[in-house]
């Protein structure tokens, strides 16, 4: 016997999307079919070609 149910199953919303590179889903950048959540993409974002402006 089970004790708790599997998570809920998401469709749409901010539960669907995941980092390609960690699995996180929190803060994942969508922008340019990017798919990385905002630390990744902080790490490698010269290589990808992104600048920083200031």
């Amino acid at each position: 016997m089970a004790k708790f149910k599997q998570p809920k199953q998401y469709r749409y919303g901010r539960g669907v999307q995941e980092c390609r590179r960690c699995g996180s889903r929190d803060a994942v950048i969508q922008a340019y079919g990017v798919y990385l959540c905002r630390q990744c993409f902080r790490e490698i974002a010269a290589t990808l070609g992104f600048r920083k402006y200031s």
